[in-house]
């Protein structure tokens, strides 16, 4: 288990400390229900997460925390909803890579990136490179060197615009020549990989596990900076060679910019007191997702990281950066 904790009591007792300490306002937050929004939709690995997380919170608090799924609008519609609501009593939980490529995927954005703030990391979501088993490759190296010997015969998808920069720049550094195939539907992307219709296909490891399990698909490695104990054995794409499909994906929660530094760290340390929780870790595991809380701080420096990523990827491509309207 990658995830390791001080012994429980001991951090219940930390937090206990950290709470007395804070102003009287941030320690009598929630006085009424909480909604939480997420960009995705239900039975995504992020949702399991909220819902799990909710739970324990509203034991927490006291109050009631209601998660509310807004998908759609390449993660317009939850952004703005969220923000829209200036609701001191709601909170943001997602993968940042729904909004750190937003300013190279879009002419105008219908919000301010900066009004996000991150409050607490809950996770890495994993990320999987697979290919078909009829292409006859076991590495990132064979299938770029197919893909090297055929340019243009062979697809890929992603299920994100953030990786879809990724990806892109890196096909551009490589001077590989893949055609990219868009999905509604990551199921039928799943479906296209098995029947060698799509050759390389960047989604979460939870999209993929179970055609992996039933060798339908073959995973390649993963996006993830370090090895991952969910999926013994299978390299990172540093580790295969290939450190430009580097990509860790963050997930947590997010409050507004106004949101006072003492109730940020309020949330936060509960945040990591429910993930104390063995059964909860185990559960984010089972859905291909490694436990690794932390600090608004810590989260804001791992997201600044992601943006200057996809900075560097949109200046390989040419993009520019939009500015909200």
């Amino acid at each position: 288990m990658r995830f390791v904790s001080v012994l429980i009591g001991s951090a219940i007792a930390l937090s206990s400390l950290a709470l007395s300490a804070l102003p009287s306002a941030a320690q009598n937050w929630p006085t009424r229900p909480v909604r939480v929004i997420l960009p995705l939709g239900p039975g995504a690995g992020a949702d399991i997460g909220a819902r799990l997380i909710a739970e324990k919170l509203a034991a927490k608090w006291g109050q009631a925390v209601v998660v509310e799924n807004r998908p759609g609008g390449d993660g317009f519609v939850a952004i703005t909803a969220f923000l829209g609501a200036r609701d001191d009593h709601m909170l943001f939980f997602g993968p940042a890579a729904s909004f750190t490529a937003h300013p190279y995927l879009h002419d105008k954005l219908p919000y301010d990136p900066r009004d996000l703030a991150p409050v607490a990391r809950v996770s890495a979501t994993l990320i999987s490179l697979t290919a078909p088993p009829q292409l006859n490759v076991n590495s990132l190296g064979e299938l770029f060197a197919v893909a090297r010997a055929a340019p243009g015969k062979l697809n890929w998808a992603s299920v994100t615009g953030a990786t879809d920069v990724v990806i892109a720049a890196f096909l551009k550094r490589e001077g590989l020549d893949m055609a990219k195939v868009p999905y509604r539907d990551p199921v039928q992307a799943v479906n296209d990989v098995a029947e060698n219709r799509l050759q390389f296909y960047w989604s979460s490891l939870a999209i993929v596990r179970g055609a992996i399990e039933a060798r339908r698909v073959k995973l390649l490695a993963i996006t993830s900076t370090e090895p991952s104990p969910v999926v013994p054995g299978v390299p990172t794409a540093i580790q295969a060679g290939f450190p430009g499909l580097t990509f860790d994906g963050l997930v947590g929660f997010y409050g507004t910019r106004d949101m006072p530094n003492e109730l940020r760290e309020r949330i936060a340390t509960d945040v990591r007191q429910a993930l104390t929780d063995p059964t909860i870790v185990q559960r984010l595991e089972a859905g291909g997702q490694d436990v690794v809380p932390g600090s608004a701080a810590a989260f804001a420096a791992d997201i600044d990281k992601q943006r200057l990523g996809a900075a560097e990827n949109a200046k390989v491509l040419g993009l520019k950066a939009a500015q909200p309207q």
